[in-house]
Order: C-alpha cells, then structure tokens, then sequence
C-alpha cells in the first residue's frame, strides 16, 4: 500500500509592515514681538549729531528721533521731508542784510520794533519778507510774555536757577526721586517754550507756530 503524501506545509503570508507612527513637527515658539509701547530712549548725543547735520532745533530733532526709533540717519530723511532741515541751514548762515519793521496798537499805547535779518538785499526788498517783518511785529506786541527768540537762547544761569527752584518743591519732593528729575524737566521746557517766540501760537492762525511762519517764508 501507497503511504499518503506528506502535505507541504502551507507558506505563511508576509505579516503587513505597520506603518511608522508620522512624528509631529515641533511648533517653535513664536518670538515675543517688542512692546509697542516701550518708550524709545534719545541720548543727549543722539540730538547734538541730529542738530549739526540738519542744523535743525533741538525740539524738532528730539521728535525725530523718537519717531524714527532713535535712529538718526532715518531721523535726518523725516526732517528733510517735513522741510525742517532745509530752512533751519539758513539760519546758520550769515543774515548781513534785512529790515526793521514797527507796530503800534491801536490807542499807540503799545509799539514795536523789530529787526529781521536776511541773507541777500534781494529778499529783504521782496514782499514775502516785508510782510513776515510786519507780521513778527505784531506778534511780539500781543506776547508781552516773550523774552527771546529760540529756546536756546535761553540762560543757562536762569535754567539752572529754575531747575534747583523746581527740584525744591513739596510737590516733586512727594514723588519718586526716580521721576522727579523728568517732571521737573517738563515743568521747564514749558517754562522756556512760554518765553520763546517762535514757539508761539502765530496770531493769524493758531494751528501753526510762528516757527512754521518763519520756515514758510524762507524755504
């Protein structure tokens, strides 16, 4: 008799590969953005280089500046583009021609005089000049409060005598030691701007200073 066949064993079926587990890419955390609201730091050095390279005033190149971030090469651009720089030149240059031009109030209790200076004879005889002449005048007359011309013709002797008054008080003793000296140097920007010319309102329109009347004319 045949013994039966032995049965082969039957093949196994290749076990299916699992798939490897997708790894989830790790998120960086995001960088925290600066605050919006920090308050830009301008150096006292930052200002000076800004003045001599614009020949701009020291209130307009502090805005600069902390509008462009303390950056002063930006900061020259935004004076140029505001036509600061360029009028504020003129004044550094020398002004040997010009005009004195009056005014008296009405009931002539009250009378000004005043000289303005230009560069040429050619401008001190054009009507843009003898009107901005005229119109000084008359600013003066009604800022009997005005001592000089430009914040910085301001003493360094009254400052400083101011400065110790202010430092003195009850009231800025009460604050922080850490800013009082910041309260005080308000208190006298303010002072000093009051006593300025062209830091007036300009009496034909309060929305410029007389500042503005004067870069208007010249540029």
């Amino acid at each position: 008799a045949e013994e039966p066949a032995a049965e082969e064993p039957a093949a196994e079926e290749p076990a299916a590969e699992e798939p490897a587990p997708v790894e989830a890419a790790a998120e960086e955390p995001a960088a925290e953005a600066p605050a919006a609201d920090a308050e830009v730091k301008i150096s006292a050095k930052d200002v000076k280089a800004l003045r001599e390279a614009t020949g701009a005033g020291m209130m307009d190149c502090k805005k600069a500046l902390k509008e462009n971030g303390g950056d002063v090469d930006a900061s020259i651009d935004f004076l140029r583009k505001k036509g600061l720089a360029s009028a504020d030149k003129k004044a550094g240059r020398i002004a040997s021609e010009g005009a004195v031009a009056t005014y008296v109030h009405a009931g002539s209790r009250i009378g000004v005089m005043i000289e303005v200076n230009c560069e040429t004879d050619f401008v001190a005889r054009g009507d843009t000049f003898k009107d901005l002449c005229k119109d000084l005048a008359m600013q003066v007359a009604a800022c009997p409060q005005v001592d000089y011309v430009s914040p910085e013709d301001v003493d360094p002797e009254f400052l400083a005598k101011e400065r110790e008054i202010e430092m003195g008080k009850e009231d800025i003793q009460s604050k922080p030691e850490a800013i009082r000296p910041k309260i005080v140097q308000g208190r006298l920007d303010k002072l000093v701007n009051e006593k300025a010319l062209l830091q007036q309102d300009y009496i034909k329109d309060t929305n410029k200073t007389v500042q503005d009347v004067v870069k208007e004319a010249v540029a």
